[in-house]
């Protein structure tokens, strides 16, 4: 009877043992609800993260795109000055050769009364008539040409001004996104610490 007992024993010992340990089992496969808050507290707090760090470099890329534009708006700006100051000085050469070809008619007319028109006064005024509209020929065709690089220059120093306007507007943005994109990391910090408080205490409490 002893030894039937003995079995009995280690027959019920086994059984116990088997149901504490499948117990244990099911309790660590089936996380509690504390344990589902904290496993989806941390896949929060990687997405934001993520979005966060993607919006710093977008940031980083908005600032040079911010900062390449203006450096392309000020190269044009220069080349705007340097247009209008090339424009004045050959319209300051057109107006001298005007002035030198209306000279020459007048004097040209003067010899031509008073020496005749195949004289050699009259034929050296109209050689200076012609050299003088020639210039001032050549000054015109540089006024304009100066005109077509000045309107291409604002042209361009305007759609860079567009470029550094929608820029800023990006860049305002993205800051915005990166900075609700750490108020959510704070607080999903401050969620997954509340619920691993609350399971310490669960813990505790069991």
């Amino acid at each position: 009877m002893n030894s039937e007992r003995v079995v009995r024993r280690s027959v019920l010992a086994v059984a116990f043992a088997g149901l504490l340990a499948s117990g244990a089992y099911a309790q660590s496969q089936d996380p509690t609800p504390q344990q589902q808050d904290i496993q989806n507290d941390k896949k929060g707090l990687a997405k934001d993260r993520a979005d966060r760090n993607a919006d710093q470099r977008d940031i980083n890329h908005d600032k040079r795109d911010l900062s390449k534009d203006r450096a392309d708006r000020n190269t044009d700006q220069r080349d705007i000055n340097h247009d209008r100051r090339d424009l004045n000085k050959d319209r300051v050469d057109r107006n001298k050769d005007q002035r030198d070809i209306n000279h020459d008619k007048a004097q040209l007319a003067r010899d031509d009364r008073k020496f005749g028109a195949n004289s050699a006064q009259a034929q050296a005024d109209r050689k200076d008539l012609h050299a003088d509209r020639v210039d001032r020929n050549k000054d015109q065709r540089d006024i304009n040409h100066d005109r077509r690089d000045l309107n291409k220059d604002r042209a361009d120093r305007n759609a860079d001004q567009r470029d550094i306007n929608h820029d800023k507007k990006d860049l305002s943005k993205d800051r915005k996104d990166r900075n609700q994109d750490q108020k959510d990391i704070n607080k999903d910090k401050r969620a997954l610490h509340k619920d691993r408080k609350d399971l310490r205490h669960d813990k505790r409490g069991h």
